[in-house]
């Protein structure tokens, strides 16, 4: 066993800060790479090091260049790297160039990396291994055609999905033949900018289905466990807005069939570390296997809050060749837990990115809160990076009590200078179809009637401050509240009446 000293974070904001305070409870020393993009970032506070890439603005993007980053950790003898999620998590040829170097990619191997992330590829291992699959292509499509061929076979309505990558990207829905062609041609040019690999295949489209994933937890021996599944159906346009674990669609039978299925994928990839096997779950009760996330997850804290186990520390070991102490029989499920991913987004606009200062953020406290974030007061959200500001998990007794929680943490949470998801996150909460747990993967397009919350009194409220406002504006624009024609101060409502 290789035991590791110390870590390069080939990432940024709160899941840089989250990978440091696991190290520094390892007693493993932490260094972070400073940008220009990002100069003041708080993550920078946390580490033991930092390396300076400020000079590289208009180069490749500073966490996304491998050599640079090998080159660094090769310069100061870095024992390990931990790529974080995004960026270059789950890129081979990364994981590649740290095992030629001798450093520790804390993930898996580069050849699992590629296999599972070619969805095609993935899909094929899961078929020889009797794990559940929509039917559909057996391989990548050479035209539209083809895929017309195969839609007359499966039926209608078909999707065409990206061989590489994910994130919703690659992605077409289609309804009949007419459709084909277009979003044939859609789908692979979306591929080719989005992962430089246009390669699509077809597969029979689930209408409102649940999509629900298993963390798994391998070692290099074989061993491996799951730490049963996160709900993950709030979505729009492919991309989660709000988690929480356990699913309040599973049974107990569901869960052991589709944690069965999820280990035994893992195991058939001879996968290590921490990983994410992803199903959609019809309204009958089947499962069908869609991908594998090779990395940790955004929303892995809702797992560690419910299981108590912390799996950044699991993937350190796991990379340092230690075997896993913990068997299935280890894994129990306490209470519930959600997240809220709280960003810097315009929700009554379309949730378009909204940039800027945080003037000020105020963070809720409490038993069973927990706040993972890279943001302080006076941190920009700017256009190079996302625009999370902080991920706010609660853990709770039941589904029941958590959603009061969260509720009431939401409140307490407060941002000045940019505009939030935080009405969006109480929107869903107080949906009486997401109370209920029917809701599923058309929930934001058919079961909210708006994407925003409104406190009771918000619209009246409204109209005071803005009255508040227009008289305060006028003011400003009189050199003086004294009427000098009659040397008396002059009632605001009146010069109101006055000027109109």
């Amino acid at each position: 066993m290789k035991k590791i000293n110390s870590i390069l974070i080939a990432n940024r904001g709160e899941i840089a800060i989250r990978i440091i305070k696991t190290a520094k409870k390892m007693g493993i020393q932490t260094y972070v790479i400073k940008t220009a993009k990002e100069p003041n970032a708080i993550y920078l506070n946390f580490a033991d090091h930092i390396c300076d890439f400020t000079e590289r603005f208009d180069e490749i993007p500073e966490f996304l260049d491998v050599e640079k980053l090998i080159e660094t950790a090769v310069q100061y003898k870095i024992d390990a790297i931990h790529p974080g999620y995004g960026f270059l998590a789950e890129n081979p040829y990364f994981a590649q160039r740290c095992e030629e170097e001798k450093i520790e990619f804390i993930g898996p191997s580069a050849d699992v990396i590629y296999k599972m992330g070619n969805k095609t590829i993935a899909k094929q291992i899961a078929r020889k291994h009797k794990i559940p699959l929509l039917e559909g292509s057996k391989g990548n499509l050479a035209n539209a055609d083809q895929a017309i061929e195969i839609a007359k076979i499966i039926g209608y309505p078909v999707i065409l999905k990206a061989a590489s990558g994910g994130g919703g990207r690659g992605m077409r829905i289609v309804e009949n033949d007419s459709q084909m062609e277009k979003n044939f041609r859609l789908a692979t040019n979306e591929a080719e900018k989005a992962f430089n690999d246009p390669s699509v295949f077809v597969e029979k489209y689930v209408r409102n289905p649940k999509h629900i994933e298993f963390q798994v937890l391998a070692d290099k021996m074989g061993n491996t466990i799951h730490l049963g599944e996160r709900e993950c159906s709030v979505q729009r346009k492919h991309q989660k807005l709000l988690e929480e674990s356990p699913s309040p669609a599973l049974t107990e039978d569901l869960r052991k069939r589709m944690g069965e299925a999820a280990i035994r994928i893992t195991q058939a990839v001879k996968y290590y570390s921490a990983g994410t096997v992803e199903f959609l779950l019809d309204a009958d009760g089947g499962f069908y296997f869609m991908e594998m996330n090779t990395r940790i997850q955004v929303e892995h804290p809702v797992t560690e809050e419910i299981t108590g186990v912390d799996l950044i520390e699991q993937q350190i070991r796991v990379a340092q060749s230690e075997k896993l102490t913990l068997t299935q029989d280890d894994i129990k499920i306490n209470g519930w837990a959600i997240e809220c991913r709280i960003n810097a987004e315009d929700v009554q606009a379309g949730f378009s990115p909204n940039l800027g200062t945080i003037q000020k953020i105020s963070l809720p406290k409490g038993e069973g809160i927990r706040i993972d974030t890279g943001i302080e007061s006076g941190s920009v959200i700017t256009p190079f990076y996302d625009s999370m500001i902080a991920k706010l998990i609660v853990h709770g007794e039941n589904r029941e009590k958590t959603i009061e929680a969260m509720l009431n943490a939401l409140g307490k949470l407060r941002i000045k200078g940019v505009k939030t998801t935080i009405p969006f996150c109480k929107a869903v909460l107080t949906n009486k179809v997401f109370v209920n747990g029917t809701f599923n993967t058309s929930f934001i397009e058919k079961d909210m009637e708006k994407t925003y919350f409104q406190e009771k009194d918000e619209e009246m409220l409204a109209a005071f401050f803005a009255t508040y406002n227009y008289a305060n504006e006028i003011r400003e624009e009189k050199d003086t509240w004294v009427d000098h024609e009659k040397g008396k101060n002059i009632d605001p409502w009146l010069l109101n009446k006055r000027l109109r």
